[in-house]
């Protein structure tokens, strides 16, 4: 306590005790200035760097599955740099996964909004993405057809032209085991 009243942190007087001391200084607190740093990255960084910046790993537990069973899979996607990344994208959906080159599984087209989205990642950012494929294919709105025991590569990419050959995506192979007797 003795420090609090010899660094005069405190002033009192007869009338207000417990009032804090006036500010010595004339100026005015100013609000601190941010830069959008996202904005910033997006004008400044060349698109090569930025797409060096972002790894995309796609992993599962186990390389074998057996017919039937769900196959869990995590997307990480990281930010390697010490400063923010974004990237434009085709659409409002920011990243997609497949199989055999699929979209989430299904063989019916899709059509997102014709609109641009954006995926930002902050310095250092690490994104984690947790899915499940039922081992379906999706063949109508409402029909789905269950998958024969082979290899299915399962992969994910973020939603920009030429994901793959920029790097912007990823890919593992697992085995479907047939049903044992």
């Amino acid at each position: 306590m003795r420090r609090i009243y010899e660094s005069e942190a405190l002033t009192r007087d007869d009338e207000e005790q417990f009032t804090p001391s006036q500010r010595r200084s004339e100026t005015p607190l100013q609000a601190m200035r941010s830069v959008n740093a996202t904005a910033l990255s997006r004008r400044l960084l060349p698109g090569w760097l930025r797409r060096r910046a972002i790894s995309v790993d796609v992993s599962v537990p186990c390389e074998a599955f057996p017919l039937g069973a769900t196959v869990p899979f995590r997307v990480t996607m990281a930010n390697a740099m010490p400063f923010p990344v974004a990237f434009r994208t085709r659409s409002p959906i920011l990243w997609a996964w497949e199989v055999d080159g699929k979209t989430e599984a299904t063989r019916v087209p899709r059509d997102p909004p014709n609109e641009p989205g954006e995926f930002r990642f902050g310095r250092g950012e690490r994104k984690r993405f947790e899915k499940r494929w039922e081992q379906l294919f999706r063949v109508s709105e409402s029909e789905w057809e269950p998958v024969v025991p082979g290899e299915y590569t399962i992969g994910a990419r973020i939603n920009v032209d030429g994901a793959v050959k920029k790097g912007l995506y990823d890919e593992t192979t697992v085995q479907i085991l047939p049903e044992r007797e």
